[in-house]
C-alpha cells in the first residue's frame, strides 16, 4: 500500500520471488523526470511498471483500501477501485505492506510547547528559518523542514535539507550571537556582481537542488557599495533585509534557479512540445532549469531577469547570459545610485 519511491522499491525487490504484486493506492502516478520532485517516482524503480503493462501478474491499483481481514487463508483486501466508479473487489494476499510515509510524532510534548502542524498533521508548520511559528526557540532540522516547500523542492531529502540545515546555522548564529550571515564585498563596479552571479549559478548545488527555495542575496547600500549573501532561504529575505539583517541596503536581488509556471504540465519527451531556442536571450521558456533574478527596492519588487535556458545548463555565454544580466543590473542601479566611473 503506497504509490511512493518506498513502495515501489519494495515492489521491484519482490519480483523475483512473488507470483502476483499490487501496488495499491488513490491519485494518479506522478512521475520525478516530469514533476521535477524526486519524492514522486523516480526511474530507477519503475521496473514494476513494465511489468504491469506488458502484462506480468503485477498489476498498480488506482483506488482505496476499505478494509483488511486476516483469516486462515491470509489477507483479504476490500478495494474501490477509482477507475470503475462503485466497483469495490475482495482480493487475497499472503503478506500486505504498508509504505505509506510518516507524520511528526509530537508525543514528547506537553501542552505547553506542541508545535502546530501542516500538511495533514505531517509536519511541523515553521517559518522560513525552520522556527516553530507557535512556539518561539523550537527549531527542526532535517526531513521535518519540508512543510513549506512540500513536493515542490528537496527539503525532505539529504540532497535539499543538508542546505536548509546549513542555512539555520547561519540564521541562528545571526540571532543569537550577533554573527553576520557570510556575504563577500563586491564594491562598487557592476561588473564584480555579473562575475558574482554567473559564478554561483554554474557551480552552485544548493540553488540547484533547492530551486525556489534558496537563494544568493545581492544587496545594493546607499553609498553604491554591493555584497554578496550566499544561499538565504527565500522566503526568509524580505523579513531580514528590512529588519537590517543584511546591512544598510537600498535596495536587493535575490537570485535562485527555477522551473517555470506549469512545467510538469509538459512532457519532456514529447517532441511536439518543442522547445524554445537556447539562444534566445529573453529567457523566457521557463519549463527547463534556468536562473532568475528579481530586483526589489527598499522591499518593493522592481523587475526580474531570466537568463536565456540551455541544454548543457551552462550559463556563461558572454552575448547570451552574461551581456543581458549586466545589461538588467546597471539599469537598476542607475536607477538608485551613480554608478563608479
Amino acid at each position: 500500500i503506497g504509490r511512493g519511491n518506498s513502495a515501489f522499491e519494495t515492489a521491484e525487490n519482490l519480483m523475483e520471488n512473488a507470483a502476483v504484486i499490487h501496488v495499491a493506492g488513490s491519485g494518479s502516478l506522478r512521475m520525478a523526470w516530469r514533476t521535477h520532485y524526486v519524492g514522486h517516482l523516480r526511474a530507477v524503480y519503475n521496473n514494476f511498471l513494465d511489468s504491469y503493462q506488458l502484462k506480468s501478474q503485477n498489476a498498480l491499483l488506482d483506488g482505496r483500501v476499505l478494509d483488511i481481514r486476516r483469516d486462515a487463508d491470509g489477507y483479504r483486501v476490500q478495494f474501490a477501485f477509482e477507475r470503475n466508479e462503485d466497483v469495490v473487489k475482495d482480493l487475497r494476499y499472503d503478506r500486505v505492506i504498508v509504505a505509506t510515509g510518516f507524520r511528526c510524532d509530537v508525543s514528547l510534548f506537553d501542552e505547553t510547547c506542541t508545535p502546530d502542524l501542516m500538511v495533514d498533521g505531517r509536519f511541523p508548520e515553521l517559518t522560513p528559518l525552520s522556527e516553530s511559528v507557535n512556539v518561539p526557540g523550537l527549531y527542526f532540522a532535517g526531513t521535518l523542514m519540508q512543510g513549506r516547500d512540500f513536493r515542490k523542492a528537496t527539503t525532505g531529502f539529504i540532497h535539499g535539507f543538508r542546505y536548509m540545515v546549513r542555512a539555520l546555522y547561519r540564521g541562528l548564529r545571526q540571532r543569537h550571537h550577533h554573527e553576520p550571515w557570510p556575504a563577500t564585498e563586491l564594491g562598487e563596479t557592476t561588473e564584480r556582481a555579473v562575475d558574482a552571479v554567473i559564478g554561483r549559478v554554474n557551480r552552485s548545488s544548493a540553488l540547484w537542488q533547492q530551486f525556489a527555495v534558496l537563494g544568493d542575496l545581492l544587496t545594493l547600500a546607499p553609498d553604491g557599495t554591493m555584497r554578496y549573501a550566499e544561499e538565504v532561504p527565500v522566503a526568509h529575505v524580505p523579513d531580514a533585509v528590512a529588519a537590517g539583517d543584511f546591512g544598510d541596503v537600498e535596495a536587493h536581488a535575490v537570485i535562485t534557479l527555477e522551473y517555470g509556471k506549469d512545467h510538469d504540465l509538459v512532457d519532456p519527451f514529447d517532441v511536439t512540445a518543442g522547445r524554445g531556442s537556447q539562444y534566445d536571450v529573453s529567457g523566457l521558456d521557463g519549463r527547463y532549469l534556468h536562473p532568475v533574478v528579481r530586483w526589489y527596492r527598499q522591499g518593493a519588487f522592481v523587475a526580474e531577469h531570466h537568463l536565456a535556458s540551455n541544454l548543457e545548463n551552462e550559463w556563461d555565454s558572454e552575448e547570451y547570459h552574461r551581456a543581458p544580466l549586466r545589461a538588467f543590473l546597471a539599469a537598476r542601479r542607475d536607477a538608485v545610485a551613480p554608478v563608479a566611473p
